[in-house]
């Protein structure tokens, strides 16, 4: 069973114990509890800041509108500051109007990585959380809470739900917002997990090209040329772990995850070469071809997948985009069709709900055209 399935199968459990009143509640800093109580002191401090916002803002919307957006932002962020603790910073409000600049917290290790976290106030059967392809783009996940009082100036207590969390990486989002519920969301208890491997995986990244720097810059020093032939030799048999269609694949990601297109598409050539049956490697070979512009070689290779599997949703869906780019709304709209369906077939709703969305973007350009001919 592969991690999001089975976070997937926590919340189900989650929303059960939810429906039957019975969330796990656990106080202490640090460590994972669905629900999170905030009164007292804790939330007159809240309270007492979002008011000086309020107040700072006042003239780009009401006191009282600005107030309550501010203190549904904060009881979220303090819930995840509560059970993230000293893994996470707080981005300074100070420096942002409303408190929205695209990421509420960044890693501690690594403020290059944001963490968006949404408050909505509902029910488990009604709510539901937004994120713009902004967010997505500056954020590894986006957490989402559950208000389940209505926020005003009189509320004594509030009590609120770790609703769940999304990685960024699954919401395929290019422009405007996608929208989701409960049901939706991975477990939050899988959250930190998440987040520590994420950073182990960036900092990864980071030694590599920390690496390729330096290889570049000391090439021509002979007192580090035997360490760094050494190293180049060790990474380059780590990445081509053996002569196959397989490690010719995993080399060409490698490469293009580094910007090495190029380098990238040769090997996936190699691996076609060995395994002319080799969908995955016609797939990312696909995909370089579209970061580098070549979109008919692109719509060539997603055609050459759909050819052999004609149940790969993901292939649809990036052919759709290249055939729009070349103006070819009518071919689009029908791969954007058929990805959203098998997405739908397969559980996807976050990449079924994203593909409707730009299905009816396009359509909706379509009905314009035709009203300004």
């Amino acid at each position: 069973m592969d991690w999001i399935t089975l976070l997937r199968s926590l919340q189900s459990d989650f929303l059960c114990r939810l429906k039957s009143g019975f969330p796990l509640y656990c106080k202490s800093e640090g460590q994972h509890s669905e629900l999170t109580v905030i009164s007292g002191q804790r939330l007159k401090v809240l309270r007492d800041f979002c008011w000086l916002m309020a107040e700072k803002y006042k003239r780009t919307s009401s006191v009282r509108d600005v107030f309550i957006g501010n203190l549904k932002g904060k009881l979220g962020e303090e819930v995840v500051k509560e059970r993230l603790a000293d893994f996470i910073t707080e981005i300074d409000y100070e420096k942002r109007l409303g408190g929205d600049g695209g990421s509420d917290f960044t890693l501690t290790l690594n403020p290059e990585v944001g963490v968006e976290v949404k408050s909505r106030h509902g029910t488990i059967d009604t709510v539901r959380w937004s994120v713009s392809a902004k967010e997505v783009e500056k954020n590894a996940v986006v957490v989402c809470v559950l208000i389940q009082e209505e926020v005003n100036e009189a509320q004594t207590e509030y009590n609120l739900l770790l609703a769940g969390f999304l990685p960024t990486q699954m919401i395929k989002l290019k422009r405007g917002k996608i929208s989701f519920g409960i049901e939706q969301l991975l477990y939050a208890g899988g959250l930190l997990p998440y987040l520590q491997d994420f950073q182990r995986s960036v900092n990864c990244d980071h030694d590599v090209a920390k690496f390729n720097q330096v290889n570049h810059v000391e090439k021509s020093n002979s007192a580090f040329a035997p360490i760094l032939n050494k190293q180049q030799k060790i990474r380059t048999e780590i990445n081509l772990q053996s002569d196959d269609a397989l490690g010719y694949k995993n080399r060409g990601y490698s490469r293009c995850e580094m910007g090495e297109y190029e380098g990238g598409i040769a090997d996936y050539n190699q691996a076609i070469q060995i395994n002319p049956h080799f969908t995955d490697a016609y797939y990312f070979r696909g995909h370089a071809y579209f970061d580098l512009g070549k979109y008919a070689a692109a719509i060539d290779d997603f055609s050459q997948v759909i050819k052999m599997n004609y149940s790969y949703s993901d292939a649809y869906y990036h052919r759709g985009h290249a055939l729009l780019i070349f103006g070819d709304k009518q071919g689009a709209i029908a791969d954007f069709r058929k990805a959203a369906d098998l997405y739908w077939q397969d559980g996807k709703l976050i990449e079924h709900q994203q593909t409707q969305a730009i299905i009816l973007d396009l359509e909706i350009e379509q009905s314009l055209d035709v009203l300004n001919f």
